[in-house]
């Protein structure tokens, strides 16, 4: 720990010299003030200096609050600027001479005049596309989708470029597993199977973009060995009192809806936001399982089951930014949600010495119930230290996580002539569970000149989980404690953390070099069995990212990033759930963590085709994986750590502009896939595979506010891990009008329009056999009405950096 408080206090030494050195920079000798239609003070305006000899650039200031720019030029000669915002005509000023003599001039006051277009028009012309393909990374503008709405934001995430959601809703990206999810650039620390639960309770009302990067710099958390994936909920962007209203209605096998109020008030000094959803979820699974259990003789088991879900959800947002100054700004933000439900399965079990022969019939009837709530609060603060650029932020985040997760189970065993082998077995689980995270962030960047651009930060988390298995069995009319399964979790995870990156601009190259040093200390302890995994390491992540302009249509880029991916909660967590006495799940708290190299190399052409190849190799990959207990002639699911993992995958992006009404946009993902493995479970697995995936997007604008589109997906075949999986296909279809003005919006959609997206998959791993095939209720309809109301002058917000924000438009934590 000594160590770490050095470079701590290293580290504070530097931030705080850099903040002096950039404080002490002149300040501005060129100013001006920029007022919008109504001679209110304009903030946000772009304002770029020009040389009036060539009109060559040379500065570019934003508007403070107060509508003031600023720029420090220590050369004599005249200069004039241009003022430009959305829905302002361009500004151009008078010319400005700077002399030996006079060394500080003032443009003045000027007044943007709005645009002749009406709302209408603007809101045409700044209509986003489903999918742009930028630098660093790819992004799916979810809002304008006719097909998103009334969906999850899982389902959202399954319609992404390179993006699959398996059948335990574990998310992929390129093929690979082990992504990092981030909520507004901000890391949820939760276990994989709380993430799936926190992305199945949210609205695609509620979203405004998914950002997919594959390849993240220094800046971000080394966690996610095939990426990050971010997603951007909706920030009223409208100055004055404004929000929306919006109510959808889906059914598919079961009714399910949602409703959601945004609001939002923004003066010259402060901006208050929030908004509210309410959503009910109804959805069935369908599951079917045959195996055979190896011994003497073999045991054939046939099995068939079938779940209800119902879930309500009630998720909040409500923050904050008071503008201190044109420099200082602070900001709160508490959001979270209260989320119940149940689910009801039954599950027949055939057993035999043949899957045409049957001896026995095991039927086991499962209610659970569960609890989520959760509250999280972020302080935010932000100093704008000169006119280049230089800024200071810092963020203090705390959340906390309740749930409660309570199942009972009822298992009967019969002869295939009905009668019954013993009486019904009972049982019960209660899961209590809390998990509580703090995280502390401070970031810096200075342009040290007009070429370079250094960044630093430092940052700590904690988490603590506490986990309490209370298992029961029902006998002799008495419920009593289950000795064998009851136990109690408590795990301490602290990672400190703190990076540099270099950024240098040449002529038509810009390289940028990073690296972060990570210490993490995590306590695993069972607390009945008294067994305690401590550990305790430091890691350095380097990356290097290089791009380079061939012409104005031709850019190549290049990029290697170190990571790592440290055991998720759930999969450390050593419970045992049963499906039945066949069937179960348990976690690993031995797992190691998982490091990984990757390179990638991209094309751009035109600023819109890009083809990207990348390389990767796991060490100690984290794997799912379904293996044999061949005492209990079960099948137990867990995660263990494989030798290996090698990947190559290349990624081709290609938007068509068919005709003046017909966009598509089409996606391939084609990879390879590899993995080893000595001994698991006493055998050898050695697997190599090329798959791909294909995505298309359609749109079709069939009149002036209302267009339709059509989605499809395939997914080849494809082994991962243990796993054979079948091709998955779906096509899905939706309609949108505009109404009242373009106040209002009307849409319709169907998810997997012939109900052909189901998985299947097969054992890999010899010496096991069985099949599983799974359906999800996948074809739903959808019908959403959204309401806009307040006033209509567009004008943009300030765009929060919470702890953990990824950096947008450049590479960010």
């Amino acid at each position: 720990m000594k160590t770490l408080y050095s470079i701590s206090i290293t580290l504070s030494l530097f931030l705080t010299a850099a903040v002096g050195f950039a404080q002490t920079n002149p300040k501005p000798n060129i100013n001006g003030v920029i007022l919008d239609e109504n001679k209110k003070p304009a903030d946000y305006v772009t304002v770029v200096l020009f040389k009036a000899a060539d009109s060559t650039v040379v500065k570019t200031a934003f508007t403070d609050p107060n509508g003031t720019f600023g720029f420090n030029i220590p050369a004599k000669g005249s200069y004039f600027y241009k003022a430009s915002n959305m829905g302002y005509k361009t500004l151009k000023s008078k010319t400005i001479i700077l002399t030996e003599d006079n060394q500080k001039v003032d443009f003045g006051t000027a007044q943007l005049v709005a645009t002749a277009q009406n709302l209408k028009e603007v809101n045409v012309a700044i209509t986003k596309p489903l999918i742009e393909r930028k630098m660093d990374k790819v992004v799916m503008n979810v809002s304008n989708s006719a097909i998103m709405t009334g969906s999850t934001a899982l389902e959202v995430l399954q319609k992404a470029p390179g993006v699959t959601v398996d059948q335990n809703d574990k998310i992929s990206m390129m093929g690979k597993q082990g992504v990092l999810i981030q909520l507004d650039g901000k890391q949820t620390y939760m276990s994989s199977a709380d993430v799936a639960n926190l992305l199945r309770n949210m609205q695609s009302s509620e979203i405004e973009s998914i950002e997919l990067i594959t390849n993240p710099s220094s800046k971000y958390d080394a966690s996610g060995n095939s990426g990050i994936i971010n997603i951007k909920t909706k920030k009223n962007r409208n100055g004055g009192t404004n929000g929306s209203l919006t109510g959808t209605a889906g059914y598919g096998k079961n009714f399910r809806g949602n409703t959601g109020l945004n609001l939002n008030h923004r003066t010259q000094k402060l901006n208050l936001f929030g908004n509210y959803n309410y959503g009910r979820n109804v959805r069935e699974n369908q599951i079917d399982i045959d195996r055979i259990a190896n011994g003497t003789p073999d045991t054939y088991f046939m099995q068939t089951g079938g779940s209800l879900r119902k879930q309500q959800n009630n998720n909040f947002k409500a923050g904050l930014d008071y503008f201190i100054d044109k420099n200082n700004t602070i900001g709160v933000l508490v959001n979270g949600y209260f989320n119940h439900g149940t689910e009801a399965s039954v599950n027949n079990t055939l057993i035999g010495p043949s899957f045409q022969k049957v001896d026995t019939l095991l039927i086991s009837n499962t209610l659970q119930t569960n609890k989520y709530n959760n509250l999280s609060y972020n302080l935010n603060y932000k100093s704008v230290l000169d006119t280049a650029g230089s800024e200071i932020s810092a963020d203090v985040d705390y959340s906390r996580y309740s749930g409660n997760d309570g199942s009972n189970y009822d298992n009967d065993y019969l002869f295939p002539n009905g009668e019954r082998i013993r009486p019904i077995v009972y049982t019960r689980n209660n899961t209590p569970s809390i998990i509580d995270i703090k995280a502390f962030k401070v970031d810096y960047n200075v342009s040290l000149s007009k070429t370079v651009k250094l960044e630093a930060g430092v940052k700590s988390s904690w988490v603590k989980t506490d986990n309490d298995l209370q298992a029961e069995e029902f006998v002799n009319n008495t419920w009593r404690n289950d000795v064998h399964r009851s136990n109690q979790f408590i795990y301490d995870e602290n990672v400190n953390a703190a990076y540099t990156n270099l950024n240098k601009q040449f002529k038509n190259t810009s390289v940028q070099i990073g690296l972060r040093l990570e210490q993490t200390n995590s306590k695993g302890n069972l607390i009945t069995n008294n067994t305690v995994v401590e550990r305790s390491y430091w890691d350095f992540f380097p990356t290097l990212f290089v791009q380079q302009t061939l012409s104005k249509n031709n850019q190549l880029g290049f990029s290697y990033s170190r990571r790592i991916d440290r055991p998720s909660y759930d999969a450390l967590n050593p419970f045992v759930y049963y499906l039945d006495q066949f069937t179960y799940s348990k976690g690993n708290p031995f797992l190691n963590p998982q490091y990984t190299n990757n390179l990638e190399l991209s094309y751009t052409l035109m600023q819109k085709y890009m083809l990207s190849v990348g390389y990767s190799r796991v060490n100690d990959v984290i794997m799912e994986v379904l293996l044999p207990d061949t005492a209990q002639k079960a099948l137990y699911q867990t995660n263990a750590n494989l030798a290996k993992n090698i990947s190559y995958n290349a990624n081709l992006n290609i938007p068509v502009q068919v005709t003046k009404w017909w966009q598509m946009n089409n996606n391939l993902n084609v990879f390879y896939l590899s993995f080893q493995a000595p001994d698991l479970a006493g055998k050898e697995l050695k697997t190599g595979k090329t798959s791909f995936q294909f995505k298309t997007q359609q749109t079709f604008t069939i009149m002036s506010g209302f267009t339709a589109e059509l989605n499809g997906s395939y997914e080849s075949p494809l082994d991962y891990g243990t796993f054979s999986i079948r091709p998955r296909y779906s096509i899905d279809a939706g309609l949108s009008k505009a109404l009242f003005n373009k106040k209002a919006s009307l849409k319709f959609a169907l998810s997997d329009v012939f109900n052909t997206y189901k998985t299947n998959l097969s054992s890999i791993l010899s010496g096991l056999t069985y099949q599983v095939r799974q359906k999800n209720e996948s074809q739903v309809a959808r019908i959403s009405f959204t309401y806009r109301f307040g006033k209509n002058e567009i004008k943009p917000a300030r765009r929060r950096s919470t702890g953990t924000e990824a950096e947008q438009g450049r590479m960010k934590n």
